[in-house]
């Protein structure tokens, strides 16, 4: 029987972010779509808790003997701990990328290309890591799997990916497909102490997130619209302090989250780079009107469904929030062309896409 084993550590991160909730969803809908003859495990550095990577479907995580930090520092030098299974899959470029620390082939996904052109927007260790470690597994991983075209071509201008890139893109998560009643939105509403009208917000509160951007343009918009910031802290001083019109909810469960969506006037997206966009299709999803920064990814997923401004640019946010605020016709319009793009965007997808590409990687190494 043959295995693939997904790298979950990610999951088990202090702020896991956007590529934590990939690592999951990419389990969940993996173990949904398996051929009968496989079997998934997962894998993780040494942690007293893995509970928060346990898929289930998926054996384990079996914990490797050292910590996280450990663990990088001797995958990077091509050291030991070896990693088992037919495919090894990295959800993150933490990745055992020296062959010999692996029996079966090598699938890394790089969601980025922040480190190479936006270091600024990371910490310097950390992009100047994540610069190395990608492009080692660029030169020696079987399959790079990048979420947009967008990331692709910029990455490519880094790195050599030749032929072993694979674009395969992200989906909606479950709690984002099932109706949320406008009981629901309420109630919800009402426990966390949001007003009728709010813009929100959702991810890790770093720098490259911009929300400096709709903190600047909050003051250019009517009184009673207020800012609702969904997502843990990163670093980088990115986190904006409470105000009476300005509520940070932190981490909220999916369920609390697809309400908070559902129940905003306007979902709004100000990032400087990303490599997808999950808080952008899911707000499609629940019919939140979209409005975000021009950057190529953004334009790419969005598929011109969402209003945009320019990166940075806090008078053209708030000028394309009023006219969603404002216009019926312009919201049903912008609910209309997201919710149709949403339905293109969904984990079976993403499943079945890197199924077919681990059985051409092990019908080409004869395992």
């Amino acid at each position: 029987m043959p295995v693939l084993t997904l790298v979950t550590e990610q999951a088990l991160a202090p702020v896991p972010g956007g590529t934590g909730r990939y690592t999951l969803e990419v389990g969940r809908a993996l173990v949904r779509s398996a051929p009968a003859d496989w079997q998934i495990r997962g894998l993780s550095a040494w942690h007293r808790d893995v509970g928060p990577a346990r898929v289930s479907g998926v054996a384990g995580p079996t914990r490797l003997p050292v910590p996280r930090r450990a663990l990088t520092a001797l995958w990077e030098r091509g050291l030991p701990p070896r990693v088992p299974g037919d495919v090894v899959h990295a959800t993150t470029p933490l990745a055992p990328t020296a062959r010999r620390l692996r029996r079966g082939a090598l699938v890394v996904t790089v969601h980025d290309a922040v480190p190479f052109t936006h270091p600024e927007l990371l910490t310097a260790r950390g992009a100047a890591w994540h610069r190395r470690i990608i492009a080692r597994a660029a030169r020696t991983a079987d399959a790079v799997v990048v979420p947009t075209e967008a990331v692709r071509r910029v990455l490519s201008s880094f790195v050599d990916l030749d032929t072993r890139v694979a674009v395969i893109g992200e989906g909606v998560a479950e709690a984002f497909l099932e109706p949320v009643t406008p009981h629901s939105v309420s109630r919800v509403r009402d426990r966390l102490g949001l007003p009728e009208r709010y813009l929100v917000a959702v991810g890790t509160l770093e720098p490259r997130k911009g929300l400096s951007t709709i903190i600047e343009a909050l003051p250019l918009l009517p009184q009673d619209v207020h800012l609702a910031v969904v997502g843990p802290s990163g670093w980088g001083g990115a986190a904006p302090r409470a105000s009476e019109r300005v509520h940070l909810l932190g981490r909220l469960s999916d369920a609390d989250l697809a309400a908070v969506v559902a129940g905003a006037a306007v979902s709004v997206h100000a990032s400087r780079e990303e490599g997808f966009g999950l808080p952008l299709v899911e707000a499609m999803a629940v019919g939140t009107p979209v409005l975000h920064s021009d950057i190529p990814v953004f334009g790419e997923v969005a598929e011109h469904a969402g209003a945009t401004f320019a990166v940075g640019d806090a008078a053209g946010l708030a000028a394309e929030a009023s006219r969603l605020l404002s216009s019926p016709a312009d919201r049903v319009a912008a609910v209309a062309a997201g919710r149709t793009v949403a339905t293109r965007h969904r984990w079976e997808d993403t499943a079945a896409r890197l199924w077919s590409l681990y059985a051409d990687l092990t019908a080409s190494s004869g395992t």
